[in-house]
């Protein structure tokens, strides 16, 4: 009786969204067979914070833990996904009477913006209060559908809040298909060495 797990993860490709200065997402050809070689291999460039992404605490904290150094105990468990129906920032007055897992995933418009083209700089995010009171409430990762978890040109102090205090961040993912409510949950970053973060595979699933 296998669980169904979703892939709420965004697809690596050319054309994708990417931070505005980012490096662009590419898929290049090393070796074709249909040249001559004896297999397929390819290049991949990127920035550490491409599609469905970490952030380590050495992201935006000098002193912080670089991410192969984070506890990976943190990716796979049990987590909440809040559906937040406001167009406005997610702020503490309306998440202080909540109950939290270690593990909460915000659900907003966001998941249904495009994952190709051009950046959307209204997108919404954590105002450092609500980032004040997750880490008050013991919250250990914090994942949200877009490119950042802060508002856009305000990346301090939403994430250094967070990062200081070890919550891990994961960022865009696509939750679209996903009804608030708690579920499994498995966040894979790659183990990059010293990195500020990496692009990650992630799930959830369905009972």
């Amino acid at each position: 009786n296998f669980m169904q797990w979703i892939d709420v993860s965004i697809p690596l490709q050319a054309g994708m969204t990417v931070w505005p200065g980012d490096l662009n997402f590419s898929f290049e050809p090393d070796r074709r067979i249909a040249n001559g070689a004896n297999s397929n291999t390819s290049f991949l460039q990127m920035s550490s914070h491409t599609g469905t992404h970490c952030d380590a605490p050495w992201h935006f904290v000098e002193t912080g833990k670089r991410l192969h150094e984070v506890d990976p105990s943190i990716y796979f468990g049990k987590a909440q996904v809040i559906e937040w129906e406001y167009d406005g920032h997610i702020n503490a007055e309306k998440l202080k009477d909540m109950e939290f897992l270690p593990r909460v995933l915000f659900k907003t418009k966001n998941s249904s913006l495009p994952m190709m083209g051009g950046f959307y700089t209204d997108f919404i995010a954590l105002l450092p209060d609500a980032a004040q009171l997750l880490v008050d409430r013991g919250v250990r990762l914090v994942g949200i559908d877009y490119l950042s978890i802060a508002p856009y040109k305000k990346s301090r102090p939403t994430h250094e809040i967070l990062l200081k205090n070890n919550v891990f961040i994961v960022e865009g993912l696509r939750l679209e298909k996903v009804p608030a409510g708690e579920y499994e949950f498995i966040v894979l970053p790659l183990l990059v060495v010293g990195a500020d973060g990496a692009p990650c595979r992630a799930f959830i699933s369905y009972q």
